[in-house]
């Protein structure tokens, strides 16, 4: 008897292990890519964030390689956009960074947003190195949008996420995708740098207080549209542009 109580313990055990190591390599992503001092300009770093999403949403518009995202853009009821996610590893590997979500209600209605979040995984297994990917993440469904409108969002689980087609004649394939998800990555060329599936999205609520200037939930910024600034225009007007395309 005892012996058929050993897995769901250890189980239980592996997953607060898991769980405890992705909350520390989030900490430490975030502590060393932080603009020093400690209490650095979060305000600052949100506008920074939102103008660099935009350049990366723009590349991969104009990427060949991923030409399918701009057939799903049109269909698309939100995007996240992280400009650089990086990843480390040794024995056990870890990624983390952050982003933005931008929202519309339904295909061909206007955009609301950002609101500020962070992604971050853990993974085991014998491996080293590191890298830093550009992602971009696909809401398809009211389900995906709903769920980044949650504190928290676990890729594959509170919303089924899939890898966006890549390489020429991609496109062609898009109709056949039925996730409430589809993720794009890249990172030096190469593309789908980095999994997402079982990555954990978080708000970041200090960064949306600091750039809205209020305390704000994502629902507020997206769904309710209480709060908006001037500074994401660009933003708005790239993802906007980008979803009219046909």
């Amino acid at each position: 008897m005892a012996q058929s109580h050993a897995g769901p313990r250890r189980m239980a055990r592996s997953d607060v292990v898991t769980r405890g190591l992705l909350a520390f390599w989030l900490t430490l992503a975030l502590m060393v890519t932080a603009t020093p001092p400690a209490a650095a300009d979060e305000a600052l770093e949100a506008r920074q964030l939102v103008e660099k999403s935009q350049l990366i949403l723009e590349s991969f518009m104009a990427d060949h390689e991923i030409e399918a995202i701009r057939d799903l853009m049109t269909k698309a009821r939100g995007v996240f956009i992280a400009p650089q996610v990086l990843k480390g590893a040794f024995i056990v590997g870890a990624s983390g960074g952050s982003g933005v979500f931008l929202a519309r209600d339904e295909p061909g209605k206007s955009w609301s947003g950002p609101a500020f979040y962070t992604i971050g995984s853990v993974s085991f297994g014998l491996q080293i190195g590191g890298e830093a990917s550009e992602v971009v993440l696909l809401a398809m469904t009211e389900r995906g949008v709903s769920a980044m409108l949650g504190s928290t969002v676990k890729l594959g689980a509170d919303a089924s996420v899939a890898v966006g087609p890549v390489g020429a004649g991609a496109s062609a394939a898009t109709a056949a995708l039925s996730a409430d998800i589809l993720a794009f990555s890249r990172a030096k060329g190469l593309y789908g740098g980095i999994s997402v599936d079982g990555a954990v999205i978080a708000v970041r609520k200090d960064w949306n207080r600091a750039y809205y200037g209020k305390d704000v939930e994502p629902a507020d910024i997206l769904v309710r549209r209480t709060v908006s600034t001037p500074h994401a225009a660009g933003l708005i007007a790239a993802v906007t542009n980008a979803s009219g395309r046909r």
